[in-house]
């Protein structure tokens, strides 16, 4: 048995069953991914795929445990790879993360830019999503750390950090109405067309609560996942504009007027977690706390120790969180 093997078992159950497709994506034979398979089969001595002619055509009951067994496997013998990497060269390496756009475009260029100073050999790829989408990356292993502030708590298997507390403010054109008000209040902004965030993305179920809770059905006439695509739809006159309050610029946003509502919702959370298990380098511990000055190596070990919420809660509970 060879992890070549487990590996093409594997990857042909990701890309559908598709032998051909597999051996496009990892650039080898058609030929020699299908003789591997028959190999492993004929030495376990039973079918990990069901066949119809020459295609692969479902995956046997006793396959999918075993597929599942081959990707435990593989995922420990990374990790092998990972501590022998960690010993030979500390500053090479890879880091994956996976974020929104908010976090990507207003917050994280300063962050990177420091981690680069500092390893400059280390490889960063950036994956933007929903938070849905970005917390089952990361549960699954395609990528090291999600920071989002939606969805995280829905996977167990992830570990999850507080970061910083964010508000909203209401972004409109210069001389609206909205602006001359002593205090904004929700039934003033009620009174006009809202263009936000799609649902479950950036803190807008706290958004919809603040409005329910007050009574109110705000007409929301237009939705985005991306804070520049809302803006500039406030810019054609569409409606006011709702986002994380860092996502105004005051320079490049000088047509647009960042009212606080700081006190009209509650604020939000954006945490940055890991698939539990996993090995975290030397230059991720540095990552985080770069994005986080607070969660420091030992408070991020004794976090990945526990898979007690009560627990957790203790952990961070006294931190004070900066605010953006």
């Amino acid at each position: 048995m060879k992890l070549q093997q487990l590996y093409y078992i594997r990857e042909v159950a990701k890309h559908g069953l598709n032998v051909s497709a597999t051996a496009e994506t990892l650039y080898t034979s058609q030929s020699g991914i299908s003789k591997q398979i028959r190999m492993l089969e004929d030495e376990l001595g039973l079918k990990i795929f069901q066949r119809g002619g020459k295609h692969l055509t479902e995956i046997t009951q006793v396959g999918e445990v075993i597929i599942s067994l081959a990707d435990e496997i593989l995922e420990r013998a990374d990790k092998l790879k990972q501590v022998a990497l960690e010993y030979t060269d500390e500053h090479k390496g890879t880091l994956s993360i996976a974020t929104t756009h908010t976090q990507a475009r207003y917050v994280l260029p300063s962050i990177v830019r420091r981690f680069r100073n500092k390893y400059p050999d280390v490889a960063l790829h950036m994956h933007q999503g929903t938070p849905m989408q970005i917390s089952e990356l990361a549960a699954k292993g395609t990528v090291e750390f999600a920071i989002a502030t939606e969805a995280l708590e829905l996977f167990e298997n992830l570990v999850m950090m507080p970061c910083y507390h964010w508000n909203r403010s209401v972004i409109v054109p210069r001389q609206h109405p909205l602006t001359q008000l002593d205090k904004l209040s929700l039934e003033a902004i009620a009174a006009y067309p809202i263009v936000t965030y799609v649902f479950g993305f950036t803190g807008r179920s706290q958004l919809d609560r603040a409005f329910d809770k007050a009574g109110l059905r705000p007409q929301v006439v237009f939705t985005a996942t991306d804070a520049d695509v809302i803006k500039t739809y406030v810019r054609t006159g569409m409606g006011v504009g709702i986002v994380a309050s860092m996502a105004h610029d005051a320079v490049q946003d000088a047509d647009l007027e960042s009212i606080d509502a700081s006190h009209l919702f509650e604020r939000a959370t954006t945490r940055i977690g890991f698939r539990r298990g996993i090995f975290l380098r030397n230059y991720m511990y540095d990552f985080i706390e770069l994005f986080a000055p607070h969660l420091k190596r030992r408070m991020v070990q004794q976090a990945a120790q526990t898979d007690d919420k009560r627990e957790l809660e203790q952990l961070f509970g006294g931190l004070e969180l900066p605010v953006l």
